[in-house]
């Protein structure tokens, strides 16, 4: 179990990294996206480096706009991360799900059958998605209103819980001698009847090795603040600087207090992007080159779609136009809040913005040497803003190789990472108690 005084730290695994020019760099793994073989690498790697858990998002829409699209959600997270499961032994799987589109018991069953083939490694992070292109998948001509999506979420989260709680592996007798295999009384339906499902249950597949499998949520709006008080154990937050991650926590342990579990303990991990050398000037160059291949035409449309509004009009040497404010803004809150906090820090141009947000949109970004990007990612924690990182490494292998080589050493020495597996469960890995 990972001591209290130490971070907790996974990885989003996504294509060839992070950096919108990751692809483009001589020696890149584009030709492997697509094979699970790569992304077992990968986790393999974060597992030497004892990292806490490998994470899917997820994407479910390929709108292939222009010819440099890259279909980064190649293979479905369930399926890949099974894949990894194969090849690793201690390291968590979290998979993205989505409340909008998926069928809670099919979801269940098959987080909980991941549960079971890895002795209780297996998280979810719980989604509510953000594009019309993924609800006219669905059978939907657009997305829900962001208030629809998430009173489904929250009916979604109550089942699901529900079903991963609904029947006790002790129930299952074995007794061969009496001829009892199951105590029946000890397994019983669910009978859930809501807006939006109808459940008699129980699941097929009896509690988890951990008691249920981690949830995790990932939405900095007030709905998705309000969605992972009441259910989540962790969530995934985009931090661009202390300030943002400060009023992060606050607004997450308010909305906590003001729950049916005021005392409820909910971590909470920032995103992380790093550039690390042995000089502040090598991790430095590391960034300069993977800017100098950014792919503009895919940039702007990435930030046309965090802004909700064409930007392909506007000049690269040009301050950022005026945007409306929060209350107004009705796409991805999170996301948005994050770019307008980097316009205030940093007043930049159009160009200069895109290259704060190549590298994963816009999370805490650490340039230097592994002492200067320690220091910072133990401000945060001994601040209490952050018990962990989510990392999302610029270019694949070889940004999360930077980390687990140079950064995960100082963090051994200062006593903030661990140095060996002492947990065989996520829950145990992130020092959360195990349901009973």
């Amino acid at each position: 179990m990972t001591n209290e005084n130490q971070l907790n730290i996974g990885v989003l695994l996504y294509g060839c990294g992070h950096h919108q020019a990751a692809w483009l760099m001589p020696g890149s793994t584009i030709k492997e996206i697509g094979e699970s073989s790569y992304y077992q690498r990968l986790a393999q790697i974060a597992e030497a480096g004892y990292l806490d858990a490998v994470f899917f998002a997820d994407n479910q829409s390929f709108p292939a706009n222009n010819e440099t699209d890259l279909p980064a959600f190649w293979l479905d997270p369930l399926i890949n991360l099974t894949a990894i499961s194969q090849v690793t032994n201690h390291i968590g799987l979290v998979s993205t799900i989505s409340s909008t589109f998926s069928n809670p018991y099919t979801a269940a069953r098959q987080i909980l059958s991941l549960d079971h083939v890895t002795k209780g490694r297996v998280g979810w992070n719980l989604v509510t998605s953000m594009t019309d292109w993924e609800a006219l998948n669905h059978g939907m001509d657009a997305l829900p209103t962001r208030k629809e999506r998430y009173k489904k979420a929250e009916e979604f989260a109550s089942l699901m819980e529900k079903l991963f709680l609904s029947w006790d592996p002790a129930a299952f007798l074995l007794d061969q001698s009496n001829n009892r295999l199951i105590e029946s009384e000890k397994i019983q339906p669910i009978h859930h009847i809501g807006t939006y499902f109808s459940v008699k249950g129980p699941l097929s597949t009896p509690r988890s090795p951990q008691g249920k499998p981690v949830a995790m949520q990932a939405g900095a709006s007030e709905q998705g603040i309000t969605l992972a008080s009441k259910h989540a154990d962790a969530v995934y937050s985009v931090s661009w600087n202390f300030r943002q991650a400060h009023e992060f926590r606050e607004k997450l342990l308010k909305q906590i207090k003001q729950s049916e579990s005021p005392n409820r303990k909910i971590k909470i991990y920032p995103g992380l992007v790093t550039y690390v050398g042995k000089t502040r000037e090598e991790a430095l160059n590391k960034k300069a080159k993977l800017d100098e291949k950014l792919p503009i035409e895919n940039a702007l449309k990435q930030l046309s779609f965090f802004l909700q509004q064409d930007c392909s009009t506007w000049d690269l040497d040009e301050k950022i136009p005026t945007l409306p404010p929060i209350e107004e803004f009705s796409g991805p809150i999170g996301r948005y809040k994050t770019i307008l906090e980097i316009i205030h820090d940093t007043d930049p141009t159009l160009k200069e913005l895109l290259g704060y947000l190549a590298a994963g949109g816009g999370h805490l970004t650490l340039i230097g040497t592994p002492k200067e990007i320690v220091d910072e990612m133990e401000f945060w924690f001994k601040q209490r803003v952050a018990d962990g990182f989510n990392l999302m490494p610029p270019s694949l292998p070889a940004s999360l190789e930077d980390f687990v080589d140079m950064i995960v050493p100082e963090l051994q020495k200062r006593g903030l990472f661990r140095r060996c597996y002492q947990g065989t469960t996520l829950r145990e890995h992130l020092s959360l108690t195990n349901v009973e």
